[in-house]
């Protein structure tokens, strides 16, 4: 990401206006409102994301910004943005509607609408727009759930809310085409966690759709690798659909389901035994669901090339 400002980069008596102008020019037009003499520290960065702008502000200082229905006449581009608390409470209100976000929750507002953020205390915020176009919602999904906080308890939330933390962490570490990929699971993932809270999901176009099972598929099978018994057949009725449609699924990611299950069991197995130890492989195995000694080590070669107990004592993943 890009820098915009970092107030302990300045002397103290330029930090305001330095501050409003990032804020009013860069990232809006927007309106921003201070105390005059409260001590302004804070950074703001900003990055993109294949077609999702990205930034991060971090800030001990209250304040507010509004975006009034002058500045809008002013210059209106065409966004949705979502704002993830990453730390303290922002209030974001619009519509009619105002919520005080907690840590690890999102709320979606409309930039071609009136709105206000402000912050009593110290935040850190992870703040991303999105081409309306893009989001593929109904403009009147978002104007019924503007300004309302989507968690990570279940359902996409669970999903979107790490990858978007994580998003604004990293997000510069990404090659140019794991960045675009990357930028079209954070959109379908926001808008399924959007249409999931308005009960939509049908509204959502069907390769949206689609993608977005196969990150919630990815996301069950992670989460139970250690049991034997996962199959196509548990996967499948967890959420919902035929085995068969699971398979098609799998299909455009050129795998299988039971491949992928196999291949996830023997990179958690291996990621162990690369970091050393003296425990014994059979007990990495069958902690990872592969109980069958002498299956496992055959996989294991077949994959990597040697056998488990000389890949951990080459270290080989390094």
């Amino acid at each position: 990401m890009t820098v915009l400002i970092r107030t302990s980069d300045l002397p103290a008596q330029r930090r305001h206006d330095a501050w409003k102008t990032i804020v009013c020019d860069t990232l809006g037009p927007l309106d921003l409102r201070i105390d005059p003499d409260a001590p302004l520290r804070g950074e703001i960065e900003m990055g993109r994301l294949g077609s999702v702008g990205v930034g991060r502000v971090r800030t001990s200082t209250p304040h507010s910004v509004h975006r009034t229905a002058g500045l809008i006449r002013r210059d209106n581009p065409d966004l949705y943005r979502v704002v993830l608390a990453i730390s303290g409470s922002p209030r974001l209100a619009q519509d009619g509607r105002a919520t005080q976000l907690s840590r690890g929750e999102f709320a979606i507002y409309d930039f071609t609408r009136p709105y206000e953020l402000a912050y009593d205390s110290a935040v850190q915020l992870a703040v991303f727009s999105f081409p309306r176009d893009l989001l593929a919602l109904p403009i009147d999904a978002v104007a019924t759930l503007s300004a309302l906080p989507i968690g990570a308890e279940s359902g996409a939330g669970a999903l979107a809310v790490p990858l978007l933390r994580r998003v604004a962490t990293d997000h510069e570490t990404y090659a140019p085409g794991s960045a675009a990929r990357l930028s079209a699971v954070v959109t379908d993932l926001v808008g399924a966690a959007v249409a999931e809270r308005l009960e939509l999901a049908r509204a959502l176009p069907a390769d949206s759709r689609q993608r977005t099972l196969l990150l919630r598929v990815h996301a069950f099978i992670e989460e139970r690798l250690g049991d034997p018994d996962l199959d196509p057949g548990q996967v499948a009725a967890a959420h919902h659909v035929s085995v068969r449609y699971l398979h098609r699924l799998f299909e455009a990611e050129n795998t299988t389901v039971a491949a992928w299950i196999r291949q996830r069991r023997l990179e958690r197995c291996r990621a162990e035994l690369a970091r050393g130890g003296d425990e014994p492989v059979s007990a990495i195995a069958a902690r990872w669901g592969l109980p069958d000694s002498a299956h496992f080590s055959r996989l294991f070669r077949r994959a990597y090339g040697m056998p488990p107990a000389e890949y951990r004592r080459t270290g080989a993943v390094r």
